[in-house]
């Protein structure tokens, strides 16, 4: 039902060309990346709270903002990013409150099976070397989860040492960001 509704506001948005505003080229006007998480309370906070509009950085999300594997698609959106497209420096911004912090991968093998996610499922992700319990699991602090992750940048194998690296935490409710890692 919201998927249908929102193809509808999709025609119209179309045929009123509400896009015209919003058109930019693929290369950022900033030459920066942020990693964040897929919060939603970060939709507009964070651009607004940077002074950002449309086309001004690449936008990299996922579920606390980290990278879980260092070969992952986060890190190729950074090369990516840096080798195809311009960008010089990176932001990982991770948040106060988030949903990631604390979470037990234990208790989400649980949760699955519960969704009907067999245990043979399981089994199979666990032979093919994932360690599934702590792939599934969060982070203690979020400053602590910042840190890791802008290591986990800085010293990756594949990434220019040219590249400025920051790594910050948002305030949900203020916007305000603290610096954990200086770029």
């Amino acid at each position: 039902m919201i998927i249908e509704e929102m193809l509808d506001y999709n025609k119209k948005f179309v045929a009123e060309k509400r896009y015209e505003q919003y058109t930019t080229s693929k290369y950022p006007n900033k030459k920066i990346a942020i990693l964040t998480c897929m919060d939603t309370r970060l939709e507009e906070l964070l651009p607004a709270s940077l002074g950002l509009k449309n086309g001004d950085v690449k936008i990299i999300k996922n579920a606390g903002g980290v990278v879980t594997n260092p070969f992952g698609s986060v890190i190729r959106s950074l090369l990516v990013a840096i080798i195809e497209l311009g960008v010089e420096e990176i932001m990982v911004i991770g948040h106060t409150d988030c949903g990631v912090q604390h979470i037990d991968g234990e208790k989400m093998i649980d949760h699955m099976k519960q969704r009907g996610i067999s245990q043979e499922s399981i089994d199979l992700v666990k032979y093919c070397g994932i360690d599934f319990t702590r792939w599934l699991s969060g982070f203690d602090t979020v400053e602590q989860s910042v840190t890791e992750t802008v290591e986990t940048i800085r010293n990756h194998p594949l990434m220019p040492r040219d590249i400025r690296i920051g790594g910050y935490v948002i305030d949900t409710e203020t916007g305000e960001l603290t610096t954990v890692c200086k770029a």
